[in-house]
């Protein structure tokens, strides 16, 4: 217990060692500096020898705090070359600094050494989750829709079972749209997609059309107008998993009815009105799609409002601050 105590208690009693330095450095510098002036006011010494000596004085403070403050820059250009995508830590190593360091500084490159350490195995963390979840999670998935299609075109099957296949189907592309939001938003530097130019009227198109084979069955009709029409650079796959989410948190607020996806300058709105027996509540303070779509519109810049208005329609807008012309 003693052997372990005893370099804690050096390490501890070593600390502030720096600014004990710098406080003699230029104690002794003042000291100097007066012992002068009084030499040149008495005429011990002539004028001249007095600047000299300030002037020399001077210089080795200047050069002792230079030498003193050496560690904390050695350290400060360690720090600004690590970068946290960094996998190995070792620029941050306590064994770089200079040998005779304060303790100050040699405990602040030791925290700086731990947490590049943390973020490192959390980065590695990420990796792995990323990719053991986007093929564990997606190929059962895969297995699952090839099955469905097997099934639904074996001949004899019931008006039921085409019912259950359906539901299957359905039930798969969400779950397909919600691992792609969730390993969207579980990568922290890298979202995982391809940024391109891509025009957002002709992805919402592709978007619809499964999204209305998802919501087959249901008491409820997806309608597209486009008024406008503008491009981003950005990942397509991106942009339609944060339009799917809200399409789904329109279609479970009105239950029934249209729900109207409109491209304006810049901005994409979601609206749907709910019927008069509807018990109206605001839809922003619940729903596990609009968790996700608001985290994506903050994770990419797209600011999100959504409101309710008249008491009973649901109007949802995604604003893209850098849109882009059409190409020709």
């Amino acid at each position: 217990m003693t052997k372990k105590g005893a370099p804690t208690q050096r390490a501890r009693s070593a600390r502030g060692g720096f600014h004990r330095r710098l406080l003699l450095i230029f104690g002794l510098q003042l000291v100097a500096i007066v012992l002068a002036c009084l030499m040149g006011y008495y005429d011990v010494a002539p004028v001249g020898a007095v600047l000299a000596l300030i002037v020399i004085v001077s210089s080795l403070a200047w050069l002792a705090a230079q030498r003193a403050w050496h560690s904390v820059s050695v350290l400060a250009q360690l720090v600004g070359s690590w970068h946290e995508g960094q996998v190995d830590p070792a620029a941050l190593r306590p064994d770089r600094l200079p040998r005779h360091v304060d303790a100050d500084v040699a405990m602040l490159a030791h925290s700086f050494h731990r947490f590049a350490n943390r973020i490192a195995g959390y980065n590695e963390r990420e990796r792995n989750f990323t990719r053991d979840a986007s093929h564990e999670l997606r190929s059962p998935l895969t297995v699952i829709k090839m099955s469905t299609d097997m099934l639904a075109d074996e001949p004899g099957l019931s008006d039921f079972g085409k019912r259950s296949v359906e539901r299957i189907r359905r039930a798969t592309r969400e779950m397909e749209a919600l691992v792609e939001a969730m390993l969207i938003l579980a990568r922290e530097a890298d979202n995982g997609q391809s940024e391109q130019d891509f025009v957002v009227n002709d992805v919402l198109r592709d978007e619809l059309i499964d999204a209305r084979e998802m919501l087959h069955g249901h008491p409820i009709e997806l309608q597209f107008e486009e008024p406008a029409a503008f491009a981003l650079h950005g990942s397509p796959r991106v942009f339609a998993v944060l339009c799917w989410q809200l399409i789904r948190h329109a279609s479970q607020y009105t239950g029934q009815g249209t729900v109207l996806v409109t491209v304006l300058p810049g901005v994409v709105s979601v609206c749907a009105t709910a019927g008069t027996d509807h018990d109206p509540h605001l839809p922003g303070q619940q729903g596990f799609e609009y968790a996700i779509a608001r985290r994506i519109s903050e994770r990419f810049a797209w600011p999100l409002d959504l409101r309710v208005q008249g008491g009973n329609s649901y109007v949802a807008e995604i604003r893209f601050p850098q849109p882009l012309p059409v190409p020709a």
